[in-house]
């Protein structure tokens, strides 16, 4: 009896675990970011599944179960995904979007795609890294609240993830530093973050809105101006069939580039993907606009 006794008394005096917030995030570089706040204590859920478009996207009855039992939805916002704007208006749940912090540098889309877009912000705003360093910090501050016991642990691993991010901003923009005279067309309008932060020519797009298709007008303008010698090379996208644009590079000397991923729906999601994604595109770019 003494050592049962015993046995409780002891267990009454270790402390409770915490329990770490299960949270839900929209895409893989916003996973790959929290997943790195988050270390061995947890993993986020990624709702696009590999190969989807992040604008259009149909949640599964399981996602929309991990959405309203979520204690964090972690977010770009709904310039980016509607679908899941919608979700959390049918199942509410605490919500981090990353573009209304005022410590994200937003822009906007260039002139002629604002009306396309129904919204002049663009919000691929993860594409400059220096978004993601300050992301991190947002994530690891919302997370601590929610789970005051493990907030040094998500200090720490902010800063490391902070400092690779840097390290790989500093990389990326050594490697692309030679090409900042090369001009290039991609499928729709989602470099403007990229283009800017490595001082790049600004990229022309086929696709002026980001779930629209382009019109017959704009692919002639487009063809025209390639075959003119306007543009080195033209980029597809993983999730969008490349024929248009390789129809409308008829006739012209520009190079056909490697695929772009610019939301990384292509990769393994995880820590190590928002490092992936914008090294990936930074070798895609240069493989071919280098001289």
């Amino acid at each position: 009896m003494r050592y049962i006794i015993s046995l409780l008394l002891t267990s009454l005096a270790l402390p409770a675990w915490a329990q770490v917030p299960q949270v839900v995030t929209d895409i893989p570089p916003v996973q790959a970011l929290t997943a790195q706040v988050m270390g061995t204590l947890g993993t986020p859920v990624l709702l696009l599944e590999k190969g989807a478009d992040e604008h259009d996207f149909a949640l599964r009855p399981s996602q929309m179960r991990d959405i309203a039992t979520a204690d964090l939805v972690v977010w770009v916002g709904p310039e980016l995904t509607p679908w899941l704007d919608r979700a959390l208006a049918a199942n509410p749940a605490p919500a981090l979007a990353l573009l209304d912090d005022p410590a994200t540098q937003t822009q906007t889309y260039a002139p002629g795609h604002a009306e396309e877009e129904g919204a002049g912000i663009d919000p691929h705003a993860w594409l400059n890294p220096q978004n993601a360093i300050s992301w991190l910090d947002l994530i690891a501050a919302r997370l601590a609240a929610l789970d005051p016991e493990h907030a040094t642990t998500y200090a720490a691993n902010s800063a490391n993830a902070k400092a690779r991010v840097a390290a790989m901003d500093t990389e990326i923009a050594a490697a692309l530093a030679p090409l900042t005279d090369k001009s290039f067309v991609t499928f729709h309008a989602a470099y403007g973050y990229f283009t800017a932060r490595y001082q790049l020519q600004a990229a022309a797009s086929l696709a002026l809105g980001d779930a629209s298709a382009p019109g017959a007008a704009r692919m002639s303008e487009l063809a025209a101006q390639l075959r003119a010698g306007h543009y080195s090379c033209a980029f597809p996208e993983m999730q969008h069939d490349p024929a248009l644009l390789t129809q409308i590079m008829a006739g012209s000397d520009t190079k056909l580039g490697a695929a772009l991923d610019p939301v990384g729906s292509s990769l393994d999601f995880g820590p190590d993907a928002y490092d992936a994604l914008m090294r990936g595109l930074a070798k895609n770019l240069s493989d071919c606009l280098y001289p």
